[in-house]
């Protein structure tokens, strides 16, 4: 029963984030353009639709921060050995964040617009490449993880 209303929730979450980013995708696409007669063409709603992109990957990381942190609890109460192995999710998400902020390279770009000068710093350079790392990693782990689900599904039989 549970587990039901578990995937009848999540279904509607997910129908609601598409929805929504279909219609950011679709402002960006079609919404037109800032001046038509520039250089270099500038969507009407670029801002909108990062604002969504960082809205989405903020609340990701959230629920994982807030599941982990769940998990542990209710792991640590019936085995201390489950919770510490939920707990090690989080420490090697947050190494894995430390890692690819090392790796980010601090160079500012050339040639950049006055507005954005302000984050062409060393800071927000690494960090934007931590991000970017980070998701190219969890996409790349998400799709390792599906086709081993299904070759494990396929072996089995």
């Amino acid at each position: 029963m549970a587990v039901t209303k578990i995937r009848k929730i999540s279904s509607w979450i997910l129908w609601a984030v598409a929805a929504i980013s279909i219609v950011f995708f679709g402002l960006f696409y079609f919404g037109g353009v800032v001046d038509p007669s520039a250089e270099k063409i500038e969507p009407v709603y670029t801002s909108q639709l990062l604002y969504w992109g960082y809205t989405i990957f903020g609340l990701a990381i959230a629920a994982l921060i807030c599941f982990g942190v769940f998990q542990f609890v209710l792991s640590m109460m019936s085995s201390p050995k489950k919770a510490l192995a939920s707990l090690s999710v989080i420490v090697v998400f947050l190494a894995l964040l430390g890692v690819f902020y090392a790796m980010g390279n601090d160079t500012p770009l050339p040639n950049i617009n006055t507005d954005s000068a302000q984050y062409n710093v060393p800071f927000w350079l690494k960090m934007t490449d931590m991000w970017l790392y980070t998701m190219y990693t969890l996409g790349v782990l998400c799709i390792l993880t599906t086709l081993a689900g299904s070759l494990k599904g396929i072996i089995k039989k």
